[in-house]
């Protein structure tokens, strides 16, 4: 009986060790008028914690976002099909890209050639912001995807059918 204890008291440290170490998730949402809903996962950064490079994907926490979507979208004039991806946005000077990237494969390094869909994206100057902030605005079966981070606000939009 005891060893039993001592085996479960073992799994219950191990298990609340591996979740102590995982990087904090948030999530954005777009719930569609039918009740279908899209929606990005994310690591929470900073202008501080997150390393900016003209031309390299941002990879907040780490880790890319990962859209899941349960509408069928378009996103500049490519359809993505239900199911999970995951976003890059690019800065560059002067501009941002944002790809969809079929490869969820945690850690995975980002490969355009699994890019779905890839377009550059409105940009916007604002107040400096230090978190780095990703929401959705919904408006019909339209998703518009914000991520703010320091001076630069990007706009893309996402159509569902």
């Amino acid at each position: 009986m005891v060893r039993g204890h001592i085996v479960v008291a073992v799994i219950v440290l191990i298990v609340s060790s591996c979740l102590a170490q995982q990087e904090p998730t948030s999530t954005t949402s777009c719930y569609l008028d039918d009740g279908r809903q899209v929606y990005i996962r994310y690591n929470p950064a900073t202008t501080k914690t997150l390393k900016v490079s003209n031309g390299k994907p941002l990879l907040p926490g780490g880790a890319a976002m990962t859209l899941f979507t349960e509408a069928p979208l378009t996103f500049a004039g490519a359809a993505i099909p239900l199911g999970a991806y995951t976003v890059y946005p690019i800065p560059e000077k002067g501009k941002w890209t944002l790809a969809i990237n079929k490869n969820v494969t945690p850690g995975a390094a980002y490969d355009e050639k699994q890019d779905l869909a890839r377009s550059t994206v409105e940009t916007d100057e604002v107040p400096e912001q230090q978190a780095l902030e990703v929401a959705f605005a919904h408006t019909d079966s339209r998703c518009t995807l914000r991520i703010v981070l320091g001076k630069t606000a990007t706009f893309s939009e996402f159509i569902a059918h």
